[in-house]
């Protein structure tokens, strides 16, 4: 679960080996001995640093550190290296790893307070690092434990306040200017925001589905409402609201359920008038059986994932309300379960979209893109936008093309893909561009039907992405396939075993970044 209250970073002013915290902490880029900060402690430590960097092969390479007891030699009472690996090589998620690396260092230590020095990494980017630091911590600490009864699990967490130094060594009386202390506090608070939003998705996509129904979902985006107030509206639409908007394959994945549909609509307004509208737009199937088209067994097992974009859209407005934007923002996510039953909609059967298509259904697997398609109608016709995006997990065909870390992206729309993948490199989070080749359309006619939701095997996402293109007509619009990276079965320092949050920190760096 979050960690959010019990865990603060903090910005510490004066030198690192002058902190009276009970650990101090820095990265090696490589080769120790060749480090200033590395010098330094270990000229204050009487060169115990660079005997144990010497006798455990220490060469600062990602993945090493190590642990040194001061005994009194500085005020804190242990010095952690982290390596970095080559400077050349560092980029967004390393600085999450290496702040997730050293909380996760002092817990094991059972250090309350530790003081860590933020790398220098260019003064046009101290702002994001930062930032990034603050994200990584609170990722690290992420743990879905609530349904473990060991005493283990029950244990507080140690660390209660990461203090960030920014500057080694600074010269004796000199302070933070005002511009810069507020520059470092900005940067934290960024970062513990969107790192609260996505252990919140987290958190939506680790419970089972029988706990995260479409209901509950409702449920946690009226609470981000209320919890803003003023800023965010929510409107729940039930299965008969959505029957009267003629929903008609959105309505049909989830019949076969007795958990109601629900559709829903988050909207956060600036104060002044938004410069633009934007819609995210996030698949929502709680649970997955495959329908008549039924999954085998192991194929359903992590099947409450796939309601990894709604997580995500969700959360990333209660973000987008916190920092604070300058243009509109919609999150919309239209829930249900796809599960078999004598309701269940069948192989065979003509659907009706909200649009008016007629859709065929020769897989009811291929179920995403029909709530996504009646999603994105609805946004399209009652929101407006000047721009929208969708996020799901929503082929297997995207893992085999891009391997389970990197989302798939599609769009025609030039300019805001451009922006869209600018704002992914900015966050780190991993996403490459597929094409959306109109050839492949062919795939997708019907002989009974305007099209069938499904095509052949070659070329299944971007079939996927055309059929979703379908309802987006002229409107910019950007398709993001997030079946990979939603959820992780190897874990990293910042990002453990299971739902990952994915999408949620490039949607609030698009939406707020300006």
């Amino acid at each position: 679960m979050a960690d959010k209250g019990t865990l603060s970073v903090t910005h510490l002013a004066g030198p690192l080996l002058a902190a009276s915290v009970d650990l101090v902490a820095f990265v090696s880029f490589g080769d120790p001995t060749r480090d200033a900060t590395f010098k330094s402690a270990d000229q204050a430590l009487g060169g115990v640093l660079s005997d144990v960097a010497k006798s455990e092969s220490f060469e600062g390479k990602v993945g090493q550190s190590i642990t040194v007891h001061t005994h009194g030699r500085i005020p804190a009472r242990r010095v952690v290296v982290v390596g970095a690996g080559p400077r050349s090589e560092f980029g967004t998620p390393s600085i999450r790893d290496l702040a997730a690396t050293v909380t996760q260092l002092a817990n094991k230590a059972s250090a309350s307070a530790l003081a860590f020095l933020v790398p220098a990494l260019g003064a046009n980017r101290e702002a994001q690092v930062i930032q990034h630091v603050a994200e990584g911590v609170h990722l690290g600490v992420y743990k879905f434990g609530r349904y473990l009864t060991g005493d283990d699990h029950k244990r507080p967490m140690a660390l209660k306040s990461f203090g960030l130094v920014t500057d080694a060594a600074p010269k004796a009386g000199k302070k933070p200017t005002v511009t810069h202390t507020k520059l470092v506090a900005a940067a934290i608070l960024r970062g513990e925001t969107i790192a609260f939003a996505i252990n919140h998705a987290r958190d939506l996509i680790n419970e089972p589905a029988a706990v995260i129904t479409p209901s509950a979902l409702a449920a946690d985006a009226m609470a981000i409402a209320k919890k803003h107030k003023g800023t965010v509206t929510a409107t729940i639409l039930d299965a008969k609201k959505c029957a009267e908007l003629g929903m008609g394959m959105f309505l049909a994945v989830g019949q076969g359920s007795v958990q109601e549909a629900k559709f829903i609509h988050l909207t956060y307004k600036p104060a002044k008038k938004p410069k633009k509208k934007v819609a995210f737009i996030g698949k929502g199937v709680t649970f997955d059986s495959g329908g008549y088209s039924i999954k085998p067994s192991a194929a359903m097992e992590d099947m409450k994932v796939d309601m990894s974009g709604a997580a995500a859209v969700i959360s990333a407005l209660d973000a987008i309300a916190t920092i604070g934007a300058d243009i509109e923002v919609h999150a919309v996510a239209a829930c249900c379960e796809n599960l078999v039953s004598g309701h269940a909609y069948k192989l065979g059967d003509v659907l009706t979209s909200m649009d008016g298509t007629t859709v065929e259904i020769n897989n009811t697997d291929a179920e995403g893109r029909l709530t996504l398609g009646d999603a994105i109608t609805y946004v399209r016709a009652k929101i407006q936008p000047d721009e929208m995006f969708d996020f799901a997990t929503l082929t297997g065909a995207c893992m085999v093309a891009l391997g389970p870390y990197t989302a798939g992206v599609m769009s025609d729309h030039e300019a805001l893909l451009k922006s869209w993948m600018s704002a992914s490199e900015r966050t780190g989070e991993d996403m490459w561009r597929l094409p959306l080749n109109g050839r492949l359309r062919e795939q997708l006619k019907s002989p009974i039907a305007d099209m069938r939701n499904t095509g052949d095997r070659f070329g299944g996402a971007i079939t996927a992405g055309l059929f979703l293109k379908t309802f987006a007509k002229d409107t910019p619009w950007v398709h993001v396939d997030i079946a990979g990276p939603a959820s992780v079965s190897s874990a990293r320092p910042s990002q453990p075993k299971g739902g990952t949050g994915f999408a949620v920190a490039t949607m609030v760096e698009y939406a707020t970044r300006r």
